[in-house]
């Protein structure tokens, strides 16, 4: 048999000598096998926290200047990345323009594989023009091999405009862009059960990641009164009502005044709170609000402790 090197050197290409008889297990130990992957994942994570928090400082600056978040992948990555920007819009009542997830191949992308599209460097530095990235704004490309070629030119061309920009990766980043990116954040999870296969804990990695930088971005900014969230955005029945409880437990009035307060408040829960606890209405309560930065607890004090 000829020896031909057909190595990769990128971590995510690795085959992973744990899994290697997987293809023989049984429902119950695949299960197992999986599951014992998934479980170093945190923990790698974790060795990226100062990253992860200087990427969280960049964003909030860029917000609080008028900037932007954009999310820039292909495949997973990129699905990822879109996945963490529409969620922002009703968790946190921020428009839907504050953070974007751009995809290799476009939004068709997320329901049909595009995978080709990851192999165009100019498709990606054009996807930053159309999306009209400024220097205010922070790109973050989201490539778990690190070596996507749509990710690089976007990544390229947003440096070019002036945005500061964060690479993630789960491999070794290329030389470039470590160089050249205000913050790497790579998290080496390691081969994956079936190689290659980066939707499992490549994919598990980047939503931990995308999760902490936007929700410690937003909690920095004020959208949270200790663990709730009260600047969601009540879009649903479900939001409604949990609108509604989050007002009854930070001003223990009964359901029918939260409600009213929250009508007087046009849909703002935190102004609710504010009005309930300070006894004002809705335009001294904005007030309020504006000169503590949109924070809830400078202006009514600690929210009720956790019932245990």
């Amino acid at each position: 048999m000829t020896n031909h090197d057909f190595s990769d050197p990128r971590a995510t290409e690795q085959r992973n000598p744990r899994t290697q008889r997987i293809d023989t297990a049984s429902s119950l130990e695949i299960v197992d096998l999986m599951n014992a992957e998934d479980a170093t994942v945190a923990a790698t994570v974790r060795g990226q926290r100062e990253k992860i928090a200087r990427g969280i400082d960049l964003i909030v600056e860029a917000f609080r200047a008028g900037g932007r978040l954009f999310y820039v992948g292909a495949g997973t990555s990129g699905r990822l990345g879109v996945l963490d920007a529409a969620e922002c819009p009703p968790t946190f009542g921020v428009p839907p323009t504050l953070v974007t997830g751009v995809i290799a191949g476009g939004y068709g992308a997320l329901v049909k594989s595009a995978e080709g599209a990851e192999d165009d460097v100019n498709a990606g530095m054009a996807a930053m023009d159309t999306a009209g990235v400024t220097k205010r704004d922070v790109v973050l490309g989201i490539a778990a091999s690190g070596t996507t070629p749509y990710v690089r030119g976007a990544l390229g061309r947003a440096q070019t405009i002036g945005a500061r920009t964060i690479l993630f990766t789960c491999s070794t980043p290329p030389k470039i862009l470590a160089e050249t990116c205000d913050v790497v954040i790579n998290p080496v999870v390691g081969p994956e059960a079936l190689t290659g296969s980066t939707r499992l804990k490549a994919g598990t990695a980047t939503k931990l990641v995308l999760n902490t930088l936007t929700t410690g971005a937003m909690i920095r900014l004020g959208k949270v009164y200790g663990n709730l969230m009260v600047d969601l955005v009540a879009v649903s029945n479900k939001l409604t009502d949990r609108g509604q409880r989050i007002v009854m437990e930070c001003t223990g009035v009964s359901r029918e005044e939260a409600r009213s307060a929250i009508d007087r408040a046009e849909g703002s829960v935190k102004l609710a709170i504010v009005m309930a606890r300070r006894g004002v209405g809705a335009a001294e309560a904005r007030r309020l609000l504006e000169a503590a930065g949109g924070f809830v607890r400078p202006v009514v004090g600690d929210p009720p402790p956790v019932k245990q």
